[in-house]
This record gives structure tokens, sequence and C-alpha cells, in this order.
């Protein structure tokens, strides 16, 4: 799977963890950064991301910050984009099969290494169910997206 992924400063240590576990994983990456922990402004690589994953150059998208929530925010800004922060492998999981998750948001400061690790697998290793319920409520979401 082709994965997008970038982070501002905070999430720049784990950032770099994920690409290589990721590539182990056998997942094509495609890194925007940053690559380094020099004060950077997390919008700058959320937008990255989700448009990566809004064009089709990416199939899915991991963006980290600090908190995870900065970079939430924004990547959601970017229509079709499913951004979601997850602290735990259900909701990471259970967000790609129910609600078609499509960006995977982490707060560096917030989970360890091993646990970011875990959200990773499980967020790459679910499927939208395609079940009738979900695909009525994915339309209910897009349809928000579209007229608010």
């Amino acid at each position: 799977m082709k994965i997008a992924i970038g982070s501002d400063h905070g999430g720049y240590p784990l950032n770099e963890q994920v690409i290589e576990e990721l590539e182990k994983l056998g997942h094509e990456v495609i890194d925007f950064g940053t690559h380094n922990s020099k004060s950077a402004d997390y919008p700058d690589f959320a937008r990255l991301v989700a448009h990566a994953v809004q064009s089709g150059e990416a199939e899915r998208g991991i963006a980290i910050c600090g908190s995870g929530v900065g970079v939430t925010v924004a990547a959601n800004k970017v229509r079709g984009v499913r951004a979601c922060l997850c602290h735990d492998t259900y909701s990471a999981r259970q967000g790609v099969e129910h609600d078609a998750m499509n960006v995977l948001c982490l707060g560096a400061r917030i989970v360890g290494v091993e646990l970011a690790l875990e959200l990773v697998r499980s967020f790459l290793s679910g499927k939208f169910s395609d079940e009738e319920r979900h695909r009525r409520r994915l339309g209910k979401v897009l349809d928000i997206e579209k007229n608010g």
C-alpha cells in the first residue's frame, strides 16, 4: 500500500520510527517530513498528507504532531479526507472498517512508540466493510462535507 506520512517537529522522532515500520511491512512511503526537530507548523504537513490521499497519490495517510489534535483538525479541512486521532487499536481499525477513515493521526507526546506502531498496523489492516449501513452513513457524512 502507498502511505503518505508527515509530521511537525513534535512528531518528528515518532515519524521516523513509523516510516521504518511501514517500510519493514513492505509499504511504499511518501515522506513529507519534517526531518528534524526544528520548529515547524503542523498544518503544512497535515495538508501535504491530506492532499496526497485526496488526489489518490496515496491510499492512506498518517499525520503526527505533539498531541495529534492539530493535524487532525487541519487534515479534515481537505475534502474527501476522514482523519481521526486514535489512541487505541480498536478505533484505529474500526474507523477504517465502519467510517472509511483514510488518515490516521497520532500524538507523539501522548502515545509511546510501541502503541503508535500497533495503531499503525491496526489502521493499515482495516478495510471498509461496504455493508449497506456503513455506505449509508458514509453517504451522510459526504453530504455534510458537500452541503454543510
